[in-house]
Parts: C-alpha cells; structure tokens; sequence
C-alpha cells in the first residue's frame, strides 16, 4: 500500500520508521525447481500468471488453473516458448477449475497427480476484490470474496494437502495487507485475508512436525487486473481502477520474491515499505494507523466511504 506520510508528521507523533531491506532479484536462469511440480491458481493474469513463468523459468513443472481455459493456454505457450529457447523440456498442464466449487478443486489435484505423480508447491492466488461502502453493499458480495479467496484456498489446500506432506512441500497463500490491517471501503475482501491467514497459520502449527512449509504472502497495491475485476456495491466488476497502477510493485517482481522465499521455505513476507509500515503502526500506533488508512482510502477517486 503506498501511504504518503511527510517526516513531519512523523517527527510530531515520534514514529521511527522500520527499515526495510531490499530483496535481491533472482536469477531466472536458475533451475532450483527441477524435478518439482508447482500448482497456481489464478495462473491465467496477474501475480498467478507472473508465478507461472517465473517457476517455469526456474526449471518447475507447472500446473494453470483458472476459470478461464483460452488465458491459461496462452500462459503455457509462453511457457513452450522459454522450454524451447533455454533447450528444457519441462511440461505444463492447464486445468480449468472454479475454485469456488469442490469438486473442482478435487479435479485440479486428482489431474496433476495423474500427470505428473506429485505436487511440491500449490499456490492459492486466485482472488477477487472489492470496492464499497458496507452500508450499501449487497450481502452476496462478501459471499462471493468468502468463496473465492477463502473456500477456494481452504478446498484446494485440502485436495493437496497429502500430497504436500509427502514430499515435505510448500502451501502458499497470497494473502494481501488487509489480511494484516483493516482496508475502509473492502470489508469483504479484509475479512476474506484475514480468514485465509487465520486458516494458514493454524494449519502451519498443526504441520510443523511434519515437514511441511506454509507461506504466507501480504502484497501492496500490484500492478495487476485485480482492481480491473474488483466488485462494486451490486456485485459487478468496477472496470476501471481508482490507483494509478503505474506507481506499483509489478506482477513480475512479486513473483520472482515468492519464488525466491519458497526455495528458501520461508514464512511470511510483507513485499513493500509501506505494507511493513502500516503493519508496524498498526501494532505500535492503532489509532495513528486508522487515520492514516482511512484519509488514504478517502482520497481515491469516487471514493465510496462515508465523508462526515
């Protein structure tokens, strides 16, 4: 989240500032995923579509899934094309797949173990956001944020779940700051975050003597569609997003520091400054935290909170 905070305000309320280290770029050329099969859902845009290529680059084999078989299809062709550049012959598989829907999520698993005969990494990316005032909001907006960007990362990790364990996998979840801070006018989609890192980090307790990895991901604003598909108050995609797109992190660069920390099988990452900021005010300044948040959502355009 990009937050523009003056030093004054600061040196008035006496906040020192976190530092933040850099993460060095990762090599694409690497093959640290050899011989490891990594599923992505919501491979077929966005962070899921950036992960697909920035794995395969690193020498996975990489499963796509997404309702939307035509995107996947030219994900993979991307895909074929580094195979034939860099002289590899690592396979790709797209499945469509609502990950609303159960049985969907069980084909998604049940069709990678066939074949490929393992699963090392599934990443819950798909999701979907919001934008709206929750006085106004239709109730089947945060059904649909629970279903897709909770259910769907609960069903899938189920599915995967005996599989992971029995290669000492990963479990990645891409959650978002809201999973760690409140988010005014995305009610649903904070409760939806929170819930997802709530499950997560149980399941990761519940796991820790069995070898598996579970890594929690809290993007900023990305550059992505996300905002592009976000709801508004009646349940239809906005279509147009209220931030400049330009000024944020990039689908790509996310992808290659998650790749980069799940090699590294890490456990939470907060991917911008100003994410790690708004955490640590949260924690050390509540108060300061919700009026910094709440003035920085008001000043998008059309914004749909309350202004009293």
């Amino acid at each position: 989240m990009r937050l523009n905070i003056s030093n004054k305000f600061l040196q008035r309320y006496k906040i020192p500032l976190p530092k933040v280290a850099e993460v060095p770029n990762v090599n694409p050329n690497n093959r640290r995923f050899h011989g490891k099969v990594v599923v992505i859902t919501g491979a077929s845009s966005g962070i899921g579509r950036a992960c697909a290529l920035q794995f395969a680059q690193m020498g996975a084999t990489v499963v796509l899934s997404s309702r939307r078989l035509e995107m996947l299809q030219e994900v993979q062709k991307e895909i074929e094309k580094m195979n034939r550049i860099a002289v590899w012959n690592h396979p790709s598989l797209c499945v469509k797949a609502d990950i609303r829907e159960i049985e969907d999520c069980k084909k998604l698993i049940d069709k990678t173990i066939e074949a490929f005969g393992r699963i090392d990494v599934l990443i819950n990316n798909a999701g979907i956001s919001m934008r709206a005032n929750f006085e106004e909001l239709d109730l089947k907006v945060i059904k649909e944020l629970m279903d897709t960007n909770f259910y769907g990362t609960v069903y899938c990790t189920k599915f995967a779940l005996p599989h992971l364990l029995k290669h000492k996998g990963t479990v990645v979840g891409i959650s978002s700051i809201s999973g760690l801070a409140p988010l005014p006018g995305r009610t649903g989609y904070a409760a939806s975050k929170h819930a997802m890192d709530g499950f997560l980090n149980t399941l990761r307790l519940e796991n820790k003597r069995k070898g598996l990895n579970v890594m929690i991901v809290h993007p900023g604003f990305t550059n992505s569609n996300i905002r592009l598909t976000a709801l508004n108050k009646d349940g239809n995609p906005q279509a147009e997003s209220p931030r400049d797109e330009g000024k944020m992190m990039s689908s790509s660069r996310v992808a290659e520091i998650i790749a980069k920390a799940v090699f590294k099988r890490e456990r939470d990452l907060i991917l911008t400054p100003q994410g790690r900021m708004v955490v640590w005010l949260r924690k050390n300044f509540p108060g300061v935290a919700d009026r910094i948040l709440l003035h920085e959502m008001e000043k998008e355009p059309d914004s749909p909170l309350n202004k009293e």
